[in-house]
């Protein structure tokens, strides 16, 4: 770094609050904190910028960890012309002793010593790509599909267990769920004086419920279908949708997640991404011994993968010969064989999709 003033700011997010801490240079922090409005991050702007003039023109850096909150005050911070760099928390290596004892001072405190490693002493910043305004939106619509798809898969599994938990079984000639003889038999048994006041009425609200959740899907699925159809993601979409095993909403899913192909220079870097790579334990005279996938990542993604993954080893005859090879060599790990199946399978679709991203933008593929 050279001779100029920079202030640094570890920001602790909150739905109500900014705890920031704040040095210059190498100086002890002091503590601020803001209300989290859209007045309180103009408030706290206004005394970085001014904080910076007296020190004759300082340079501000500030971080804080992702999250739920979204990327708005980046972009205020962007716009106001402040170094923002928004960190993945999953990546914030944190000892025993810090998971044991946190707090907002602390957590802000962490962040600013992270960013002023990085500047003063060239440490690696663990920073998220920050999406366009676009993309962000985009996925709110394909997102939502997919958590009403959750509460409906749950309502459907309340139902089951409701029904068990009263001593009775499907009769033979209702098939699978939400089919229209499955529906009849519900509703009938919600209205049998026979059954219990507390089963009636829970039976009841669990299928209103249930109802409305079925239409809403109805209509997310045409908002999705809309989306897939709009010029920036449609050649992107239609090549993952050909993949065998990828749906609509999945093809939807990755693109939106994704975003920008060319972010992802390796395969092992998109398969980190998903949390779909097995973690790794090697120090000193140990070798290198894998454990758990990472689960780093989007968790709703790693379960349309898994979907999808199911398909193709049922479906697809390398993938299956694929799965029953590692199977084979030992019948107690068929997760590790899936975990394989859904990597390999988002890695397939990374070079699909950047194929696909390139042409449109009148690009070639290494």
């Amino acid at each position: 770094m050279t001779n100029r003033n920079c202030i640094f700011v570890g920001c602790d997010l909150h739905e109500k609050t900014l705890v920031n801490r704040i040095a210059v240079n190498r100086e002890p922090a002091e503590k601020r904190t803001f209300g989290n409005t859209v007045s309180g991050s103009a408030k706290l702007i206004a005394m970085l910028k001014q904080k910076a003039k007296e020190l004759g023109g300082a340079r501000i850096v500030f971080v804080y960890e992702a999250s739920g909150q979204g990327f708005i005050l980046c972009d205020q911070l962007r716009a106001a012309g402040i170094d923002c760099h928004v960190l993945a928390p999953t990546k914030i290596e944190r000892s025993s002793k810090q998971k044991r004892n946190k707090n907002d001072d602390r957590d802000a405190d962490r962040l600013l010593d992270i960013v002023r490693s990085h500047e003063l002493a060239g440490t690696k910043l663990p920073s998220v790509w920050v999406p366009d305004l676009q993309t962000r939106d985009d996925r709110e619509t394909v997102r939502t599909r997919q958590d009403v798809g959750e509460k409906q898969t749950g309502l459907k599994t309340q139902i089951q267990t409701l029904i068990k938990r009263h001593g009775m079984e499907k009769p033979e000639h209702v098939k699978g769920s939400c089919t229209k003889s499955w529906w009849q038999w519900l509703k009938a048994m919600s209205e049998m004086k026979e059954q219990g006041e507390g089963f009636r009425t829970a039976l009841a609200s669990l299928l209103r419920q249930l109802e409305f959740t079925v239409e809403e899907i109805q209509r997310l699925d045409g908002a999705v279908e809309q989306l897939c159809e709009k010029p920036h993601l449609k050649p992107i979409v239609a090549k993952l949708d050909a993949e065998e095993g990828v749906g609509r909403l999945m093809a939807a899913a990755y693109a939106t997640e994704v975003g920008d192909f060319d972010r992802f220079r390796r395969r092992q870097q998109i398969g980190a991404y998903w949390g779909v790579t097995p973690s790794s334990n090697e120090s000193g005279e140990v070798g290198d011994r894998k454990g758990h996938i990472t689960r780093q990542g989007s968790p709703r993604m790693r379960r349309i993968l898994c979907q999808a993954a199911w398909s193709r080893v049922r479906h697809n005859k390398l993938e299956r010969e694929t799965y029953q090879r590692l199977v084979e060599r030992n019948p107690k790990r068929k997760k590790i064989a899936l975990v394989a199946a859904m990597r390999r399978l988002s890695i397939r679709l990374w070079h699909v999709g950047r194929q696909a991203q390139r042409e449109m933008k009148g690009l070639t593929t290494n």
